[in-house]
This record gives C-alpha cells, structure tokens and sequence, in this order.
C-alpha cells in the first residue's frame, strides 16, 4: 500500500493527494531505475510513455524529477538525495518573473514564478531567474519560509493532480547551478523536450484505451472501425519516431551533429498533432459515453488536453520550418 508522506498529508485536495501518493512512490521505488538521457534513451522516453499512459499528473512530476536529476548530472551538482522530489520551474511567460541577486550570504531569489508543478509535493527544485549577469538556472529547498505556493493560481480540471500552482519567492537562499544560459544551451535542454512529448504520447495511449476495449469485445461499428484505425497508425508512428530519436540521442548525445534541436521539434510537433487527433477520434467514435461514465477516460481526455498545449503550437512549426529547409537542401546533395 502506498501511504501518503506525512507532510503532505493535511493540506492537499483529494487530486493533489492522489498524486502525492503516486510521486513519492514512483521516486522512490522506479526512479533510480530510468536512465539518464544518452544512455539507453529509447528506453527512458518509454518509461515517460508508460508513465503518461498510466496518468498524466504522475507523469508530468515524474518527468520534472527526472529532468531535474538529468540537468544537476550534465551541469555537474550533486544529484537529489533519498527522500528528496524535484521539480523543474522555469516557465518564462511575459511578466515581472523570479530575480536573482549575488550577496554576502550567497545567491538569492525573489518574485513569482509560474505553472510550478509540484508546488505543495516538491521538497526542491530548479528554480531559472534573471540575474544581473544573464539568465541562471538555481536550486532551492523549498522549505525556506520564503518561498510559498500562491494558492488559486491553477483553476483548470485538467491536469488538476500535477498541483501546478504559482510560487512566490521572497528573499529566498539558492544555488546557482551551471553558468549563464547553461540550462537553455546544454544539449540536454533538447533531450528533455523530447521526454515531455513521451508523456503526452502515453496520454494519447491512454486516450485511446476504450476505443481498444470496444473492438476486443466486438462492438465497433464500421465508422467506429475507421477512427480506429486511423487512432492506430497515429500512435504507431509517434511510438516509432520517438524510440528512432532515442536511439539517435544515443549515437550523439553531446548534439556534435547539431542536430538535436530540429529532432526536438520534430518530435515535439509530431506528438502534439497525434495527440490532438487521437482526442478528437476517440470522441467521434465513443460518444459521450466513456466521457460521462467512465471516470479513468474523462480524467485523461481533461489532462492531455491541457498538458499537450505546453506545445508552442505554430510558433514551433515556424521555427522547424526555417531550421528544415538548410537540413534538407545539405541532406539532398
């Protein structure tokens, strides 16, 4: 039985403490298990797949901690301790976001950072903020009394367990890990774009589960049969793509070739249209039946629809397409 860690057990709606459950379970029996990013990648990105498949809060904090162990190994920190859940904040939308300041006592850091998921069940995180001297990656333990979650700040269904609410950081001791920019530029920052797409492709997975069900007990009409088929060769193809990038993140994982940040977005893109396809499929096929009775369905449909939008949409595309167009006139000669 997985019991519920002490200090997160008073404070949490019934979401939140589900998933609580699920993370400090997952760090603690099968994240020592996942390789690091360049090592038997293909693997890893199926764990995230199985992760997101099996539920999308618990992959979205697993992820975070994943990442943020693979991020303090390639930019030489300490990797989490026993009994430690990391998270990885550094979404940077328009607003006045976290500062860093050097001082006498070291580096620290104030303001608000938002979509923190994690925020009541993480024990640390990477925390990125502006500094005087350029953008910097910082670890914080985040039983500092200054840094508290702002509460109300998530309103959404989906993706409700992930507890992504906004921190506020007030004055708040950190550590810089890496040097400026280091976090963006480190061909892992790629990798792990890539690990993200993995969930969401188990989210599909998981979407995709009653459509499955129905055709094994044989009530799938033609039309149904159809989305069916079309819901196969989607995720198929993804799985395929994204076990192919594991084995090439492999062959180069320091990105020698430079070709990391065009298979990101590749994969990244491709497992967006997937997943978006998958979810209108499903419900063509399906109806509102799985969506109103069938509480596993609906909680999956909520959380990928609302985790798959961390794709920057055509903004991406545009930047593949620029990025594409010299790769395939070099592939071609």
């Amino acid at each position: 039985m997985i019991v519920t860690p002490p200090e997160l057990s008073d404070h949490l709606r019934t979401p939140e403490r589900r998933t609580a459950d699920l993370f400090a379970d997952f760090v603690e029996r099968e994240a020592p298990d996942v390789p690091l990013p360049g090592r038997s990648t293909a693997r890893r990105f199926a764990a995230l797949t199985a992760l997101g498949r099996r539920d999308l809060c618990l992959a979205r904090l697993a992820e975070g901690h994943l990442d943020a162990a693979a991020i303090l190994y390639e930019l030489d920190h300490p990797l989490p301790a026993k009994g430690e859940r990391w998270g990885v904040w550094a979404a940077r939308p328009p607003g006045p976001g976290v500062h860093a300041t050097r001082t006498d006592r070291g580096w620290r850091i104030s303001g608000v950072k938002p979509y923190c998921s994690g925020a009541r069940i993480c024990t640390h995180a990477l925390v990125s903020a502006d500094a005087d001297d350029g953008y910097r990656l910082f670890a914080v333990a985040l039983d500092h009394p200054g840094a508290e979650p702002v509460e109300g700040t998530w309103s959404a269904i989906g993706m409700a367990g992930s507890d992504s609410l906004d921190m506020s950081f007030t004055d708040v001791s950190a550590q810089a890990v890496g040097g400026v920019e280091d976090y963006l530029t480190r061909p892992g920052f790629q990798h792990g774009g890539i690990g993200v797409a993995a969930c969401w492709l188990g989210g599909a997975h998981a979407v995709a589960a009653p459509l499955y069900e129905r055709a094994a007990t044989g009530r799938l009409n033609e039309h149904a049969a159809a989305h069916l088929g079309t819901v196969d060769m989607l995720l198929h193809t993804a799985d395929t793509v994204l076990r192919q990038a594991g084995e090439d993140i492999d062959i180069d994982p320091l990105d020698e070739r430079e070709d990391a940040r065009v298979r990101s977005l590749r994969v990244r893109a491709l497992a967006e249209r997937v997943c978006t396809e998958v979810l209108d499929h499903v419900g063509r096929a399906t109806g509102a039946g799985p969506l109103c009775h069938d509480e596993r369905h609906a909680r999956a449909v909520a959380d990928l629809t609302v985790y798959v939008r961390q794709h920057h949409g055509e903004a991406n595309l545009a930047e593949l397409g620029r990025l594409a167009a010299p790769v395939s006139a070099e592939t071609a000669r």
